[in-house]
């Protein structure tokens, strides 16, 4: 039997309790003469060539495997559908499909027909046979295949050096035995152990509501679309300062969070390729790990200065890159609980778009963007560069837990990152606290309307007698008496109580 990789071992795991959170809709708008038949063939031939797309995951005696089902029998339906003006719920509908990871192909086709040369093709797989990074191999091999059977062809692929089970025994020859303390995994575990010491369980964020004991992983995502100048910005200011575009996007992120609230200690997760070898780069699978990267915003530092110790901390941790999250959990042993992500819960993505693999003779093609209706962590930051150097541009997309934020609340946090971000390519070396965070008409609100409302703000002016935040905390206090203040689970605090403490 061949074992699951690390990291499909952990998401084998979760779908028993998250489900569609670990669906991948990939979804494509034909506009044009679409040959479906060529399509439907072009599909065959991808799953006949990836054999990760054809694994399902059995159980023998508890232990799930990896069986890699025939061509045949992993061959998918394409199903053809007609929506009408339905169309986002039917995408919607879609993408929601909970799997069997043991009984069935992971791979799912629709084909939505909105008229004789408009198509949307959705093809639905799980993240245990596919990553973010398997899309442009993906898309390369069926644009190919399709070319090929629209003339009446079969596609030559070029051989695969590898498949995923290699790269699954590969992985546990690397890594070594965790017992064994010269061992690659013992000597990066070590790193992380020590790197990750005193990690906050988990961080407040701008909630709207509070945190439920058992999170239910509904959500929803928001986008954003931010202009080519602040992108040329970002990425002028990072060849400025020796870093990278991603490194300047992280720091502006953990900037923000601890502007809003969340500590100086701030962790972010970080999704990297994992394809170590470039064996692994025409290979449709899942072989992203997770890493953990630890920011600390404390003492004030300028932007530039939060840069350099981003800096070190990406470049310490991409050389210790090959430690599996799921491995580091077990290690570290984090407390752990139904309501939150273990050692972070915010995540930031950043990656080119694959416009250059959506190319077809004769048809216009478009990604379009589809969500599950999950959240697999408080907040997911996903942002897209244009690979198109004469059309810069960034796409942002949140995907947020609506048991935490509202809508409305999540637009303004991505709104506020990109007016931080702007202030950071203005004047590097200004400091975090400084860096403008509101827009006006909410400087306005917080400087001027609730400044001079209220009786008692009237006397605070420099050269009245002051009314401060502590006396008027004192008078709220004594007001409530013997009336319950603060309710918890450890009991509650009358005002009286609160005050005297």
């Amino acid at each position: 039997m061949i074992p699951l990789s690390f990291a499909q071992r952990r998401l084998w795991f979760l779908h028993g309790l998250e489900g569609p959170a670990y669906n991948m809709p990939w979804t494509l708008r034909f506009r044009g003469d679409l040959d479906v038949d060529a399509l439907r063939a072009a599909l065959g031939d991808v799953v006949a060539r990836h054999e990760a797309l054809r694994t399902v995951f059995p159980e023998r005696d508890g232990e799930p495997y990896q069986m890699v089902l025939s061509p045949d029998e992993a061959k998918p339906e394409l199903e053809v559908l007609h929506p009408g003006e339905e169309l986002p719920q039917a995408l919607d509908l879609a993408a929601r499909y909970r799997f069997d990871l043991g009984g069935e192909p992971l791979v799912r086709a629709h084909l939505f027909v909105l008229g004789p040369r408009d198509h949307v093709l959705m093809l639905l797989m799980h993240h245990i046979v596919c990553d973010g990074w398997s899309f442009a191999p993906l898309s390369r091999d069926l644009m190919a295949a399709y070319e090929a059977h629209s003339l009446g062809d079969r596609p030559s692929f070029p051989e695969l050096p590898v498949q995923y089970v290699d790269y699954t025994l590969w992985q546990r020859d690397l890594l070594g035995d965790a017992g064994d303390p010269e061992s690659l995994l013992s000597r990066q575990t070590a790193y992380w152990r020590d790197r990750l010491a005193g990690l906050p369980e988990h961080i407040p964020l701008p909630a709207d509501r509070p945190r439920p004991a058992v999170a239910s992983y509904d959500g929803e995502l928001v986008t954003s679309r931010w202009d080519g100048e602040l992108h040329e910005g970002l990425t002028r200011l990072a060849r400025e300062t020796g870093t990278s575009l991603f490194m300047v996007l992280q720091a502006g992120l953990a900037a923000l969070l601890t502007r809003m609230g969340s500590g100086t200690d701030v962790p972010v997760g970080v999704p990297i390729a994992g394809r170590t070898d470039e064996a692994l780069d025409d290979l449709v699978g899942f072989f992203v790990n997770t890493l953990v990267l630890r920011t600390d915003t404390s003492g004030e530092p300028t932007f530039a200065e939060l840069l350099a110790r981003v800096r070190e901390t990406a470049l310490e941790a991409y050389a210790n890159q090959d430690v599996p999250f799921e491995h580091l959990v077990e290690v570290l042993n984090p407390a752990r609980s139904a309501a939150y992500h273990p050692l972070f819960q915010v995540l930031l993505v950043v990656q080119n778009s694959p416009d250059d693999s959506l190319r077809l003779k004769d048809l216009e093609l478009s990604p379009i963007v589809v969500p599950t209706g999950t959240a697999r962590f408080d907040l997911m930051f996903s942002i897209t560069h244009s690979s198109d150097p004469a059309v810069p541009g960034l796409t942002v997309g949140v995907e947020f837990s609506t048991d935490l934020f509202d809508r409305s609340s999540v637009v303004v946090l991505v709104e506020r990152l990109r007016r931080l971000l702007a202030g950071a390519v203005a004047d590097p070396g200004r400091r975090l606290g400084l860096l403008p965070v509101l827009d006006p008409a909410e400087r306005e609100l917080l400087l001027g309307e609730w400044i001079s409302t209220g009786e008692g703000a009237a006397s605070a002016s420099p050269g009245g007698s002051g009314v401060t935040v502590a006396g008027l905390l004192c008078e709220a206090l004594s007001v409530g008496g013997d009336g319950p203040a603060v309710v918890g689970v450890g009991g509650e605090l009358s005002f009286a109580e609160l005050g005297a403490a």
